[in-house]
């Protein structure tokens, strides 16, 4: 039995996700970590916007998987990458849903990255 519960996104807590053809690069320590024009966006409820990255336009080489794991409702299990050119700083800045629920399903092989935890962000169209 799943003793996690599962949430289903609705007007209490909506989530919507769409895709953005907006240039989106992310930096840190000088490299370029991420380079897409694929992005997804995702919104939930009174949260920021979060932008996710297809795996295929991230350098996942200069990334290292950690042990942190946490759990969302909505979404599911999540794991989170270090990008130790970042230093302490950079320590979990990446998470990512391997096996996201099937409201959210379209995030499954994408990344996102905390604003805070990267030299940079950028988005242009």
């Amino acid at each position: 039995m799943n003793s996690k519960p599962i949430r289903i996104p609705g007007p209490d807590h909506p989530i919507t996700i769409a895709r953005t053809r907006e240039h989106i690069t992310v930096t840190v320590a000088g490299q370029r970590i991420a380079d897409t024009r694929d992005a997804l966006t995702l919104r939930e409820a009174a949260y920021p916007p979060v932008h996710y990255i297809p795996r295929k336009d991230v350098a996942m080489s200069l990334l290292e998987r950690t042990s942190h794991l946490t759990y969302c409702p909505y979404k599911g299990d999540c794991v989170y990458y270090s990008i130790p050119a970042g230093g302490e700083r950079a320590v979990n800045a990446v998470w990512s849903y391997e096996a996201p629920y099937d409201a959210v399903s379209q995030i499954r092989e994408y990344l996102a990255f905390y604003p805070d935890r990267v030299d940079a962000i950028q988005i242009k169209e």
